[in-house]
């Protein structure tokens, strides 16, 4: 399928997968003037809603017909698969990239589109090429995905305590024995986790957990002020070994960034009650993945479900593969079949706020790195 409508409005250039009908819904915003989709020319899905799948082997003539489709963009749905960090130069009209995911931050500096991004809001009305606004750079604004995979990131979060504070490794050893024994399990209501980072998804998770009665404390950025009722205490950096001790659960749904990197190391997990649970669905190096594999090794941890991991993919020679207080995931927990359409409600929520000259949500920093 090929899509190009001709309107006067933005040029807005689909960059990745996305179904016929959200290309339709796109197409039909009051704010939308030309919308290129062209689906031969993108990398092939492997599965519903991937946005990085591998590239088509395409000829020298499709590259510059992919190339000069980006030529006039003035909005990106996704970053141009082909070369995301010459898009501010191929494409000098752009002014804002919706990204397809919240954690962009490594991203945005391995490509130096860091900086290309504007500090003030968009301020020029649409069409005029003009840029966005005050700040450094070419005046780019990028807006990422925060917070449209937060519930299936609680939902995931959720299971992975659940299965390990409801004892199912031992339920799967036992079932494939065939040995029938009666046990006594743990409960999740009443304990208490521990929310490391306060954003979206983090508020989502620590609504989940609250809801099953479990008593949530969260971790947020210094200086920070949060009012989530879900929470019952919110404490900072510098309290974090203090708390850990009486910690059952930990959820890590921080960015990456300088302060996050290695914030669970040996000395943290060793606070940890030892049959607590580790829950990682941020970025593998905010754990040190060593300490953890050596801590759930000697089974000081209780269990670890985990999204992420300090190399992508797992190698398959990786201890942790191998351990069954481990829940290996291929950060996918993520990713739901709706998830498409999700983020296409956000596109045409910023791209309206974009027409009207207002702030877009979820506006990466390059200072925080998200």
């Amino acid at each position: 399928m090929s899509a190009e409508m001709s309107a006067a409005g933005l040029t807005i250039v689909i960059g990745s997968f996305l179904e016929p009908d959200q290309v339709a819904r796109i197409a039909a915003a009051p704010a939308a003037g030309r919308v290129v989709y062209e689906p031969g020319l993108l990398p092939v899905p492997r599965y519903p809603c991937d946005h990085t799948g591998p590239p088509r082997d395409l000829s020298a003539a499709d590259l510059d017909r992919w190339r000069a489709l980006g030529a006039d963009a003035d909005v990106y749905f996704d970053f141009d698969w082909l070369d995301p960090a010459a898009m501010p130069a191929r494409s000098p009209r752009l002014r804002w990239i919706q990204a397809t995911s919240a954690g962009i931050g490594g991203f945005m500096q391995r490509t130096g589109l860091d900086s290309s991004v504007a500090n003030g809001s968009p301020g020029t009305s649409p069409g005029t090429g003009t840029g966005t606004g005050t700040g450094t750079g070419t005046g780019l604004t990028v807006t990422t995905a925060g917070g449209i995979h937060a519930v299936p990131l609680a939902e995931f979060a959720v299971m992975g305590a659940l299965h390990f504070v409801k004892g199912v490794p031992q339920l799967k050893q036992r079932q494939r024995a065939r040995h029938w024994e009666r046990y006594t399990t743990r409960q999740l209501a009443g304990q208490r986790a521990l929310v490391v980072g306060l954003g979206g998804m983090g508020r989502q998770v620590a609504a989940s957990f609250a809801a099953l009665g479990v008593e949530v404390w969260g971790l947020g950025r210094a200086g920070a002020s949060y009012d989530v009722p879900a929470l019952t205490n919110v404490i900072a950096r510098g309290d974090l070994d203090a708390a850990l001790p009486g910690i059952g659960i930990v959820v890590l749904c921080c960015p990456l960034t300088d302060e996050t990197a290695g914030l669970i190391g040996a000395r943290q997990l060793s606070l940890l009650p030892r049959d607590a649970v580790l829950v990682n669905i941020s970025r593998g190096p905010v754990v040190d993945q060593t300490a953890l594999t050596a801590a759930l090794r000697d089974g000081r941890l209780g269990g670890a479900c985990l999204d992420v991991f300090a190399t992508e993919p797992l190698p398959p020679d990786d201890p942790l593969w191998d351990l069954d207080n481990v829940i290996v995931s291929p950060h996918s927990a993520s990713t739901v079949a709706t998830e498409n359409a999700a983020l296409t409600d956000l596109f045409l929520d910023n791209l309206a706020r974009l027409a009207g000259g207002e702030t877009l949500r979820n506006r990466y920093d390059p200072a925080r790195g998200y």
